[in-house]
């Protein structure tokens, strides 16, 4: 079994270090002459995913905007799930999913478990109780090889106060999550392969500003939101990310899905010429 790390290694040596988001929210389904239900979500989806194939390393459907339309919404996020996987692209749930025990893993079997019918390569978790809370998911998602992202240092303003802030050690919050995330991918750096437990680290705010030290973080992959509508530029994402950036996945989403059905692809090309060196 190939580990998520090495199938979004390959990917994005592939495909590059591009990942679209898929967030129907009512005002893009308006301006795409979609109705806002569960019919209008699906349609949206199926257009971002055929213009996403075979030009980006994976895809992130934002779950609020199906679970919105409540059964029908998750009826069509699982078909839109099965088409990305018959696509051959990666798919990342953007669950935000945080608890503890059996509660973290009974997410984490929705999500990453192949008999689920979401099943996903990866999702996206919170560590709020700790990155040890997360153990039964990250055991899981081994498993079955599947990956998760840890939110460390996300790209809303109202995060630093609480992400940034340093205990008595003098280290943030950001900073412990980080270091202990890169402890769990500690063998993959060993082996010169790539973790299956990453981070969110957004691009709008300066690493060092969060407290992260990219030497530190090892063989660990990144999702960074953040970039196009939000204000952070794929040109900079070098910069921005230092020793990190060749294993960072650059998240766009209204920037791309503003452009419409006909535009998307388009889009989707302009964004990865940007990101090229």
């Amino acid at each position: 079994m190939i580990s998520f790390g090495e199938r979004l290694r390959a990917a994005v040596a592939d495909y590059g270090r591009l990942c679209v988001g898929i967030d129907p929210h009512a005002a893009l389904l308006a301006s795409w002459g979609l109705s806002d239900d569960a019919r209008g979500v699906e349609k949206f989806a199926d257009a971002v995913l055929v213009s996403a194939a075979g030009r980006v390393a994976a895809v992130k459907p934002q779950l609020a905007f199906f679970e919105r339309h409540g059964a029908a919404g998750y009826a069509a996020l699982e078909r839109v799930i099965r088409r990305a996987r018959e696509a051959g692209i990666l798919l990342i749930a953007d669950a935000k999913r945080g608890d503890i025990g059996s509660t973290i893993d009974g997410y984490a079997e929705a999500w990453l478990e192949p008999s689920s019918p979401l099943a996903s390569d990866a999702m996206t978790v919170s560590a709020y109780q700790g990155v040890g809370s997360l153990a039964p998911a990250i055991e899981r998602a081994e498993r079955v090889g599947a990956g998760l992202f840890v939110l460390a240092a996300t790209s809303n303003p109202e995060s630093a106060s609480v992400q940034h802030a340093r205990g008595d050690d003098g280290r943030t919050v950001a900073s412990i999550v980080a270091d202990e995330v890169a402890a769990l991918g500690a063998g993959a750096r060993v082996a010169g392969t790539w973790s299956s437990v990453g981070l969110v680290i957004g691009a709008t705010t300066p690493l060092a500003d969060a407290g992260l030290e990219p030497e530190r973080l090892g063989a660990v992959p990144v999702l960074a939101p953040g970039f196009g509508h939000q204000g952070g530029r794929l040109a900079e994402l070098d910069a921005l990310y230092g020793p990190l950036a060749e294993r960072t996945l650059a998240s766009v989403s209204r920037s791309v899905l503003a452009a419409g059905p006909d535009g998307i692809q388009h889009a989707i090309d302009t964004h990865r010429a940007e990101l090229r060196p």
